[in-house]
């Protein structure tokens, strides 16, 4: 599942939605839906991410992050270290191959890590 995934999950279940009726109200099939909520599509279309925002009535904090979910939710990604240091090729490689086996609170603080701006 991604986070975007994860978050238009939440919502639709804190609000008591169906899949298929969110599908409906969105204009995808639930399939389609189904495939998005479970980290089995790519990014949502900013299109897209604005009918969620409307239907759950989504403004200011709330749909940035939404937005900022969707364009860091492809299941699938590929990093280009070329000219970069190398061990930035390492890092790219050992997350790639080991990011399965590493725990919930070592990839918490993976990503605390790189939100902090460099300066």
């Amino acid at each position: 599942m991604t986070p975007f995934g994860q978050l238009i999950r939440n919502l639709r279940v804190e609000r008591g939605i169906t899949m298929t009726a969110l599908a409906t109200e969105l204009e995808v099939s639930p399939a389609y839906l189904s495939a998005l909520e479970h980290g089995h599509r790519g990014r949502p279309s900013p299109m897209l991410i604005d009918r969620i925002c409307a239907y759950f009535g989504l403004i200011w904090d709330d749909a940035d992050e939404l937005r900022q979910l969707g364009r860091l939710s492809h299941p699938r990604i590929v990093i280009d270290t070329s000219g970069l240091d190398p061990t930035a090729t390492e890092l790219a490689n050992r997350l790639a191959r080991d990011i399965g086996q590493l725990t919930p609170r070592q990839i918490e603080q993976i990503l605390d890590l790189l939100k902090v701006k460099p300066t």
